[in-house]
């Protein structure tokens, strides 16, 4: 952001780089495999879990491209001079088949359908490699529920999902993503012209700093609205909250003593 709001030194932002990198190889290699692999879609998201997770896994790493017959040219050509710069393995798998065998006029409906498409492909991949599916969605995605469910929202790890948008862009800056990525608009290329602000209504400059307060900071509705436009804090606390149930595994009924998502929290980790 232009107020310096979420300016880190390169001192910073090479920690949390040191602990990404670790996080994914620690991740993955607990589990007993060796290989992880992510959608790329040739936005800034996916372009920067794609540079960290070649750096923690090497040749263990593979990208897919996953296009529609809606989704822009500069799109592939940007993943792919990612992957040239990185040295990243990748593979282009149109889903265009796909949303022809299953036609749909909705933009929306056919947004998400596109997205549990891709995730699927994404899925079915990580059962031919042995591999775990690498997650690409930032913390101003996931607290505004804009991804979709079983989608684009789906995977084994993700290791962006503490970052806001607003800080995503200064990370691929210091590790290095093309400019061609970093200044295209923030778009999840799921029809032609489609554009996560304008669907948004406000941009992430706008929406990131009265999360961070409501969120990291733990400011009250009140504070919200002393600092920030009303109709923006209105905005902001609707998604958080109506957008809960992307965030939690499905509720269970209670039945037992002990069940999973109320009183068996056992870390994922937990060692016999």
């Amino acid at each position: 952001m232009e107020n310096g709001q979420w300016k880190m030194s390169n001192e910073k932002w090479e920690l949390i780089e040191d602990f990404l990198i670790r996080f994914i190889y620690e991740e993955i290699t607990k589990t007993g495999l060796k290989k992880g692999i992510c959608g790329l879609s040739g936005g800034i998201d996916s372009a920067v879990v794609a540079v960290l997770a070649k750096k923690a896994l090497g040749k263990n790493f593979k990208a897919f491209m996953l296009p529609s017959q809606f989704s822009s040219s500069s799109s592939i050509e940007d993943a792919k001079e990612l992957c040239k710069k990185f040295d990243i393995e990748y593979e282009i798998i149109s889903i265009e088949p796909l949303l022809n065998a299953y036609k749909i006029e909705d933009k929306v409906r056919l947004g998400n359908f596109s997205a549990r498409m891709r995730m699927a492909i994404l899925y079915d991949k990580s059962a031919e490699l042995n591999a775990l599916v690498i997650g690409t969605s930032n913390k101003s995605e996931l607290m505004l529920g804009y991804g979709t469910l079983y989608g684009d929202l789906a995977s084994a790890l993700n290791p962006i999902g503490d970052l806001y948008k607003s800080e995503i862009f200064e990370f691929a800056k210091y590790l290095g993503v093309p400019e061609s990525i970093i200044k295209k608009p923030p778009s999840a290329d799921l029809w032609q012209g489609q554009s996560d602000e304008a669907e948004l209504g406000y941009s992430y400059s706008e929406i990131d700093p009265v999360l961070e307060d409501f969120v990291d900071n733990r400011s009250t509705k009140k504070e919200l609205l002393q600092k920030y436009d009303k109709y923006l804090v209105e905005f902001v606390l609707k998604k958080v909250y109506q957008n809960q149930f992307k965030r939690k595994l499905p509720i269970i009924a209670k039945l037992k003593s002990r069940t999973i998502g109320h009183d068996f929290l056992y870390e994922r980790d937990i060692r016999l």
